[in-house]
């Protein structure tokens, strides 16, 4: 039996490229029951306070991320995971270059 390495294989955080003052975003998955997001944010950019209906995961890949959740500060560096959960308010700030997945679960 050999090794052999799947074609749909690849590094996450390679999947989506930072670009200058901006934040990135690419989905990876989009189904009835949910959404695979992954960002890319450049240092200091940001996504505004706002509220979803459904519960979310944040995985921070690389860099230093701040999320606000309902005024609570979270700061998350690669590996780091966070629970968001649903119509609570929450933003993100990049301290670095960040790249993050959001995974969101519908109920």
């Amino acid at each position: 039996m050999t090794d052999t390495k799947l074609e749909s294989t690849r590094s996450l955080a390679g999947l989506v490229d930072y670009q200058p003052d901006a934040v990135v975003s690419r989905t990876l998955l989009s189904r009835p029951t949910g959404t695979v997001t992954l960002f890319a944010f450049d240092k200091a950019q940001s996504l505004s306070e706002h509220t979803a209906p459904y519960d979310a995961l944040a995985l921070a890949l690389d860099g230093d991320l701040e999320i606000t959740v309902a005024g609570e500060r979270n700061r998350l560096a690669s590996g780091d995971v966070l629970l968001m959960p649903a119509d609570k308010p929450h933003a993100v700030e990049a301290k670095s270059r960040s790249k993050m997945l959001l995974i969101m679960i519908r109920g």
